[in-house]
């Protein structure tokens, strides 16, 4: 048992450094793109659910 934990922990070691980790300036461009894409989704669907609302509201009266 101790064996195969020892084990696991030896090769995640290795994974991990094996991994290419975004520089900081990627990091930034990537947090702000997805908080604009974010915004804009969110813009999107508040929109949409507007224009339908409005819709329902036709078709019921």
């Amino acid at each position: 048992m101790i064996g195969k934990i020892h084990t696991y922990l030896i090769e995640a070691i290795a994974e991990m450094k094996k991994v290419i980790w975004p520089t900081k300036e990627q990091t930034i461009n990537y947090t702000v793109l997805v908080i604009i894409l974010s915004v804009g989704v969110a813009i999107f669907f508040g929109i949409l659910d507007h224009v339908l609302s409005i819709g329902l509201e036709t078709l019921i009266k």
